[in-house]
């Protein structure tokens, strides 16, 4: 893949990606079958790309989009409850303009935020396949060059994105430290940087599904701690 000029430039190839022949096949099979409830709506039905400006201080990295969320909006994390906490949580530290995600046209807009995936193509069960992972690594090694300049740190939701970044980090030039950094929710790494860039301030959050927020284990006010002090390491929140 040509290196791009733009994250704009990066996200127009990247709504075209055919590369995972099972999730074309999910994310298609989904647009055309829809949920009941959204069966009058035109589902995007393609790969979602990242969404937030292109001189981000912070990155928030999910999982992928939700089949009947941005499978369906086209945006990452609207139109389903995943999104209905990380926006609320975002909203309510300062770093969105309103609590709410519902479309693409619903004037939300971040301060100095980019919320992106390791996937971005919705996978059945919510379950991409290590293969799937590997094959959409192009796009946040991109994503990740391309915000360098800016990026100041990084709140990865959930296991399965920690894992895909770290190597990503360590290729855009934030080594990462033996041993390997752990998730949990609550940790906070400070990646140093290699050259003449900037350190990474590197935090793990439990992913916002439904199994997170529903049994309690995650709770707005834990997102909103993590988020807070990320916003503080990237400049984009007052200290304490």
């Amino acid at each position: 893949m040509e290196a791009h000029a733009t994250l704009a430039e990066m996200d127009g190839e990247l709504v075209d990606c055919r590369r995972c022949p099972r999730l074309v096949e999910w994310r298609e099979r989904v647009a055309v079958e829809k949920r009941a409830a959204f069966r009058d709506e035109t589902y995007w039905g393609r790969p979602v790309p990242g969404f937030g400006p292109d001189y981000a201080a912070l990155l928030i990295v999910g999982l992928a989009p939700a089949a009947h969320g941005g499978n369906r909006t086209g945006r990452m994390f609207t139109g389903d409850r995943s999104g209905d906490v990380l926006y609320a949580a975002l909203h309510a530290v300062g770093l969105a303009n309103q609590p709410t995600s519902i479309h693409i046209g619903d004037g939300l807009t971040l301060r100095g935020t980019r919320v992106t995936a390791p996937v971005h193509c919705a996978p059945p069960d919510n379950k991409p396949t290590p293969t799937e992972r590997d094959t959409c690594r192009r796009w946040i090694d991109e994503e990740l060059r391309l915000l360098s300049p800016t990026l100041r740190a990084v709140v990865v939701l959930g296991g399965f994105g920690w894992q895909a970044l770290l190597p990503a980090l360590a290729d855009a030039g934030w080594p990462i430290p033996r041993p390997r950094p752990k998730f949990g929710h609550g940790a906070h790494v400070v990646l140093p940087a290699s050259g003449s860039g900037h350190d990474l301030h590197l935090f793990g959050c439990f992913h916002v599904s439904q199994q997170n927020t529903f049994t309690g284990r995650l709770t707005p006010a834990m997102v909103e701690a993590v988020l807070s002090e990320a916003g503080r390491a990237a400049g984009l929140l007052p200290q304490e």
